[in-house]
């Protein structure tokens, strides 16, 4: 994989998307919309990839879409160019979610507008302390629904705090972040990347079809019934249980060994 907006990395197995335009705080191009949208697609077909990090260079994660870059020109589009913008960050969102694969957002500085649904995508969010959030589309003439944040939002922080959020585009720090659910955690900003290959390490260790399973699992069922979600369950826990990696557990319990999962 060969882009220029961003760093790519792949160390044995843990991939690092770095967002690298720090004079900008890593606002976003069209460019850079487009290469997201392929590469978190292409990741799907990688299997030297594992777990994904995504973070920022410098003292941003991602400041949203850069206004020389995308919102001039935006505002001389109509119709069908304007919805093939959008319809483009929308699969950025869409293939991260469908991505089988652990991303962690390690979210260095702000994460607002189309930053904070990049870390709102992934699928675990760690803040530095000095990292900050903002929804902030109304305020510049938006609807809060935008790259599926009306429904990606209210399942993590629940309706209220979501609806707050949207309304008024209020930038929280990384401890209300925390508070809310947004963060999973907070570290000190110098640890932030060791505390992230540390996760990504632990998942890349663990059972790749089973942590794949449960992603897209947690997608589907909360859209579902409980009789349908029981189903699907029930469906994907016997696939399961015919893989290598839960004989591998079996036999570690039994065996009082540590855990070797199959990494192929």
């Amino acid at each position: 994989m060969a882009y220029t907006s961003f760093v790519f990395e792949n160390n044995d197995g843990v991939a690092t998307i770095r967002l690298n335009d720090p004079d900008h705080l890593n606002a976003l191009t069209f460019q850079v919309y487009g290469d997201l949208e392929k590469i978190f697609a292409e990741l799907a077909h990688d299997s030297s990839v594992k777990v994904v990090v995504l973070t920022g260079t410098g003292k941003g994660f991602c400041s949203g879409g850069r206004v020389d870059d995308i919102i001039g020109p935006l505002l001389k589009m109509k119709g069908d160019e304007l919805y093939k913008f959008t319809r483009m960050t929308c699969n950025v969102v869409k293939n991260m979610r469908n991505l089988r694969k652990p991303i962690i957002a390690a979210v260095n500085g702000i994460a607002a507008g189309a930053g904070a649904m990049l870390m709102l995508a992934s699928d675990l969010r760690l803040f530095s302390d000095k990292a900050r959030a903002a929804f902030l589309f109304v305020k510049v003439g938006l609807s809060g629904a935008d790259m599926g944040a009306l429904y990606l939002l209210p399942r993590i922080v629940g309706l209220g705090k979501a609806t707050e959020l949207v309304y008024f585009g209020d930038t929280i720090d990384a401890q209300e972040a925390h508070r809310v659910g947004l963060a999973n955690r907070v570290v000190p900003g110098e640890t932030l990347m060791e505390e992230a290959y540390k996760w990504a390490a632990r998942l890349k260790d663990g059972p790749l079809y089973a942590l794949g399973v449960t992603k897209e699992l947690l997608e589907y069922e909360a859209n579902v019934n409980l009789e349908t979600a029981l189903e699907m369950e029930a469906a994907a826990q016997a696939r399961c249980m015919e893989t290598p990696d839960f004989i591998e557990g079996y036999n570690a319990f039994i065996e009082k060994r540590p855990l070797r999962f199959n990494r192929s």
